[in-house]
């Protein structure tokens, strides 16, 4: 499970180990970011939506509140935590918008 944020490209700005900084493309939808260093993935450029969306994990001091559950339909590890869950995306970033229960 991972908690991620959607920001504007503008908005996006590696601080330090940029040296570091690497990518591929997935498809034609993400570009995945990675640490060379360590390994782990940073954030996936999402070209045609124009976002990027960035773990939580790696901002220094956000404060982050979940807001909704996607992909849920191959979830394997269930939260009953009251939050909307959906199918896939949200219609407005090409998914299906369908929820599903919790």
């Amino acid at each position: 499970m991972n908690a991620f944020t959607l920001w504007k490209p503008q908005n996006v700005k590696v601080t330090g180990g940029l040296e570091f900084l690497s990518g591929f493309e997935k498809t034609e939808m993400s570009d995945r970011q990675f640490c060379t260093k360590c390994g782990g993935h940073l954030m996936t450029v999402h070209p045609p939506l124009g976002l990027v969306d960035v773990y939580a994990a790696t901002i220094p001091g956000v404060k982050f509140t979940p807001g909704v559950h996607v992909n849920y339909a191959e979830t394997v590890l269930p939260m009953k935590d009251g939050l909307p869950k959906l199918r896939d995306f949200p219609a407005e970033l090409g998914g299906s918008g369908i929820a599903v229960p919790e």
